[in-house]
């Protein structure tokens, strides 16, 4: 039993790469919501001039705003698949990244996602914000049983 499993634990509330992981993932999940009410589910894959606060968007890109915020709300509840949210933010926007230096601003079909230059600055950010969540220290808490590691898995 680790220390986390010792009563009280959960009084200690979330650290903050868990905090972090958590406010990406609502941002996210209100993105791809109200991204909704802006394109319906007209052009679905299509390259639009439809924006939220300067950043292209198009229901598949909704989608995809989606199921990263949800993602984040989901694993922002434990340290370990907080940092596994991280690493797949790295990944997943990395990859976005690196798409988008073809796509962004683009009308033709390789634009799917309806990415503009915004939108792929917004990625590296998120690259970023990824790595603090994967990699960033968290100060070991001392209990009553000894100090207690729990909090940097």
């Amino acid at each position: 039993m680790s220390n986390a499993d010792l009563p009280g634990a959960a009084n200690r509330g979330m650290t903050w790469p868990q905090m972090l992981a958590m406010a990406i993932g609502v941002v996210y999940t209100l993105v791809g919501i109200v991204g909704f009410f802006i394109t319906g589910f007209d052009d679905f894959a299509e390259h639009t001039d439809e924006t939220i606060l300067g950043f292209g968007i198009n229901p598949l890109h909704n989608i995809v705003h989606l199921v990263i915020g949800l993602a984040g709300i989901a694993l922002a509840r434990k340290l370990s698949t907080a940092r596994t949210y991280g690493w797949l933010l790295v990944v997943g926007y990395g990859a976005a990244f690196v798409y988008g230096l073809f796509a962004a601003g683009e009308d033709d079909s390789l634009n799917f996602l309806s990415i503009n230059w915004a939108d792929n600055w917004l990625h590296l950010a998120s690259v970023l914000a990824g790595l603090a969540i994967a990699l960033g220290p968290v100060k070991t808490v001392d209990t009553a049983h000894g100090s207690d590691h729990s909090l940097r898995r």
